[in-house]
């Protein structure tokens, strides 16, 4: 992570760390960078929003880069889509995703909808901290503009979306965030009946904006008492989405992972790499593997990691287990409201009622663990950890992408330095409980060792 820019951009509480100068740098940077072009904006509903877009949208216009203002918009779905649409050079999202309503952030798109990879945040940075930002004279600076894409949207989703059964009953709960514009309509036009829940946009949000179980409880009651067929839940900026089925029970992010790619291989003919992240299952591999599927796996933490695995292996779907996934036929962007919604529901339609596909996916037992490590010593565990891992473990496989992940045919371990915090993380995943917890007595045994010896 670099001094501004993390995982998933700038991400942090307003008027702190997160302030209308930092903003302003950032689109000075952004618009040096550039050095001419075309930038397309857009926020979710946060409150501190107009303030950050704004100042972001000024330095832009400084440096002589055009700017198409968007507004509320659920990003980067629509920012993703817009960018292609308009032909821009890059695009920023005004967002926090599903942090807290005091948070908010800034994320730097490329021309194809891929976000900035570490290395362009980090020129950023560069250009930032030295000062050195392009000046346009005042008959050369940017112009700005206002558009609104949503149309455009729905329109192009319904060229790649077809539901041949309709109506079904669909309830949409976007968490008062920017999907709330967007997502309830597309629904609509698919000629569903649409039953919206916390979709006035707000920034002062009703639910936890992460869609899981917990957060999403008024949904899954709401599916059970309408007799719906799908519930659809969204984040702040609808990037992720959440899944409940016909019977109101929420859908594992890992079983929804291995549907929606499992039915891009049928969509698109059997055969095809899917990728997705060091800490996905083995239910993935082992629901995928009868159609064709290879599963590659890239590092943890912000899209960027998938979609560039998935433009450099021509992949034909990309997901994290968090809910976020992304369609490389419709954009390299992150998409809840057309590759969540839209596509739920179009395989629902093809393949059945939502709780009879969830079935199908098989569930292993996963444990994790936190082992308290000093930030100075994780470099040198990671490598003992490395180094003793054969000693310790009969397995078939390391993968050393990001941190070490250890797998045979029935079990996985993943051990990875927290990015945040100073602790090592265990993650690993077993078809019985029994394997499961002996598996991590030695890994946690492991991993005590290594700190020691570091």
């Amino acid at each position: 992570m670099g001094k501004y820019f993390g995982t998933s951009g700038i991400r942090e509480v307003f008027n702190k760390k997160l302030t209308p100068e930092l903003a302003l740098k950032v689109g000075k940077a952004l618009g040096t960078y550039l050095d001419g072009g075309t930038v397309v904006i857009g926020k979710d509903t946060r409150t501190s929003g107009d303030v950050i877009k704004s100042a972001v949208i000024s330095g832009l216009l400084s440096t002589g880069v055009d700017v198409i203002d968007i507004g509320l918009s659920p990003t980067p779905p629509l920012t993703g889509f817009a960018i292609k649409l308009y032909g821009a050079d890059a695009g920023v999202t005004i967002t926090a995703s599903h942090n807290p309503p005091e948070y908010n952030g800034i994320k730097v798109w490329q021309a194809n909808g891929m976000a900035y990879t570490p290395e362009m945040e980090n020129e950023l940075e560069a250009i930032m901290d030295s000062g050195n930002f392009k000046k346009a004279p005042w008959n050369e600076i940017g112009t700005l503009r206002k558009a609104d894409p949503r149309e455009d949207y729905i329109k192009e989703a319904l060229k790649f979306v077809e539901i041949r059964n309709p109506p079904y009953t669909v309830v949409v709960d976007s968490g008062n965030g920017a999907g709330s514009i967007v997502s309830p309509y597309l629904q609509r036009e698919l000629s569903n009946r649409v039953i919206s829940l916390n979709s006035h946009p707000s920034g002062f949000f009703v639910r936890e904006l992460e869609p899981n179980a917990k957060s999403l409880s008024a949904l899954a009651k709401t599916v059970r008492v309408m007799k719906a067929d799908v519930g659809i839940a969204h984040d702040g900026d609808a990037d992720r989405i959440g899944v409940v089925d016909d019977e109101g029970n929420f859908v594992e992010y890992e079983v929804m992972l291995s549907l929606i790619a499992g039915y891009m291989l049928r969509k698109f003919g059997k055969g095809g790499k899917i990728v997705t992240t060091v800490d996905a299952g083995l239910a993935l591999d082992d629901y995928v593997r009868p159609l064709g599927g290879e599963v590659i796996r890239t590092r943890v933490g912000g899209d960027v990691a998938v979609a560039e695995e998935l433009a450099k292996h021509g992949g034909v779907f990309g997901g994290e287990p968090s809910g976020t996934w992304i369609i490389p036929q419709w954009n390299l962007t992150p998409d809840g409201i057309f590759a969540g919604g839209a596509l739920v529901l179009e395989m629902i339609d093809r393949l059945g009622p939502l709780s009879e596909l969830a079935k199908e996916v098989p569930r292993y037992v996963t444990l994790r663990a936190k082992i308290p490590c000093p930030n100075e010593k994780k470099a040198k565990a990671m490598g003992i950890i490395a180094r003793e891992a054969l000693k310790t473990f009969d397995y078939d496989r390391l993968i050393d992408i990001d941190g070490i992940r250890i797998e045979n045919s029935d079990w996985w371990i993943l051990f990875r330095p927290s990015g945040t915090e100073p602790i090592m993380r265990i993650t690993l995943e077993a078809h019985t409980e029994e394997k499961a917890k002996e598996l991590m007595e030695k890994a946690e045994r492991l991993v005590k060792k290594a700190i020691s010896e570091a």
